[in-house]
């Protein structure tokens, strides 16, 4: 073997070498990174916040430097301004975040407005009667009385705002929900003592130990 074809060799060598090492070196940062991008990364945990998060946060998260997070949070902005997102990324008390882009207030508005006056289903009026005479009770109990499962119906009052977890049962540890503010509001109420005196048609509790005995009330 010639000098120069040693040389070209060893210098083809010495490049795959590189290459593997560079590809091992990326392959360990995106390991440590969690996300297939910095980008990627910095969407999700933005998506997560509930509040705006600091560039000092962001950057302990994704393991990079503050400078590199920050350049790339202001490119982010910028795309989704330029590409007339639905949401954009603000920088507000010291901490970034995603909001409704402003041109979105119509539909946004009109969203809520119509999710806020749809009528609620029967099984949703009943667990709620269920829930303003008998409060504060579990899902458990309330189960017992309806003779259902109201799992989604318990989700869907409480993302209406009628009802709220206060607390636990002492003996089973559940969560205990009442009816709130708006719930009242709603009903055209001041306090729950103007209730229509229906109690009495509902089963009294203390004859349900039998049923309750055989559901899960630990929820």
């Amino acid at each position: 073997m010639s000098e120069s074809e040693a040389a070209v060799e060893e210098s083809v060598e010495e490049s795959v070498e590189e290459s593997v090492e560079e590809s091992v070196e990326e392959s360990v940062e995106e390991e440590g990174l969690g996300a297939p991008s910095l980008t990627a990364a910095l969407e999700a945990l933005l998506l997560l916040a509930d509040e705006p998060m600091t560039v000092m946060d962001l950057a302990v998260a994704v393991r990079d430097q503050s400078e590199v997070v920050e350049a790339e949070l202001n490119r982010l902005a910028a795309e989704y301004t330029e590409q007339v997102r639905g949401f954009d990324l603000r920088e507000v008390a010291g901490g970034w975040r995603f909001y409704t882009r402003a041109e979105c207030s119509p539909v946004v508005e009109r969203f809520v407005i119509d999710g806020q006056q749809a009528r609620l289903t029967q099984a949703s009026l009943e667990t709620l009667a269920v829930i303003a005479y008998r409060q504060p009770i579990t899902r458990g109990r309330v189960s017992a009385v309806r003779g259902v499962n109201v799992d989604g119906v318990i989700r869907t009052l409480l993302s209406r705002g009628l009802i709220a977890e206060a607390g636990s049962d002492g003996e089973s540890g559940a969560h205990l929900y009442v009816t709130t503010g708006h719930f009242l509001e709603r009903m055209g109420l001041s306090s729950l003592d103007e209730l229509p005196p229906l109690a009495e048609h509902l089963p009294d509790l203390a004859d349900l130990e039998d049923v309750l005995g055989g559901l899960d009330l630990h929820e």
